[in-house]
């Protein structure tokens, strides 16, 4: 499940319309998908939300590696609904499940279609300190790694006789313990490594940086980001105002 996950954040380098938006364009319009799903706590407008965002994965030609997101994300989405069920309602369980695949897929949408090097240089022209934008390219630009070697040290260790998939929740969690603990050396080391020929290239001598080719938003961004803020000023007047219609709350009798 984990390994699935992180394929969220692998890049997919294909030509399509939402690859060729600016960055920061996409940043601010998965923020602002996050924030009108953090506003809503009923079922209907988060799911008007997520089946929204479904025509952008097919644009962008990357619907494949979103619902193998989705898929990993199901035994949490249905813990979620068992446990809000048990002591709160079903209602507010399915509806945090939907959240959670809103959540996720806003931020699948940019990282599966932000070059990190792209990340990295959009950060760092929103004033955002370089050295914290490197960290964050760089920790994005080695998840697919991450998950490469995760899926290894599961095979070897299958391979030595480990049965991941038998008995209990508890049992299921103490078997990935071979796996997280080679993962979390094998991580250090890198990033040993990492430090070393960081520190041997001069890191952070040079304040100013310079970019071979800099990025620049184009009328289609600011488009997006015009139509963008739209909808959200229009959905916070309607709230404000109290002007959803009924059928957005609706519930489960039970």
């Amino acid at each position: 499940m984990a390994v699935n996950l992180l394929e969220a954040f692998k890049f997919k380098m294909k030509n399509t319309a939402i690859h060729d938006l600016d960055p920061r364009t996409k940043l601010y319009f998965a923020i602002i998908i996050t924030i009108i799903s953090l506003i809503f706590n009923d079922i209907i407008p988060l799911l008007i939300i997520f089946l929204a965002l479904i025509p952008l994965f097919l644009i962008g030609r990357i619907f494949t590696q979103w619902l193998i997101t989705l898929r990993s994300l199901t035994f949490l989405a249905i813990l979620i609904i068992v446990l809000d069920t048990l002591f709160i309602s079903f209602n507010l369980g399915v509806a945090m499940s939907i959240r959670l695949f809103v959540l996720v897929s806003a931020f699948s949408l940019f990282f599966l279609t932000v070059h990190p090097d792209d990340l990295s240089q959009s950060l760092i022209q929103m004033k955002v300190p370089f050295s914290i934008a490197f960290a964050l390219s760089l920790a994005v630009r080695f998840v697919p790694t991450l998950a490469l070697e995760a899926e290894t040290i599961r095979e070897a260790q299958m391979v030595r006789g480990l049965e991941l998939q038998k008995g209990n929740i508890i049992r299921k969690i103490k078997n990935f313990i071979p796996i997280i603990i080679p993962l979390i050396i094998l991580s250090i080391q890198r990033a040993m490594v990492i430090a070393e020929s960081l520190e041997s290239r001069g890191f952070g001598a040079q304040k100013q940086r310079t970019y071979l080719y800099p990025l620049k938003m184009k009328l289609k961004d600011y488009l997006t980001i015009i139509i963008t803020t739209f909808i959200f000023g229009f959905l916070i007047a309607i709230i404000v105002t109290g002007g959803l219609p009924s059928w957005i709350y609706f519930r489960f009798p039970f």
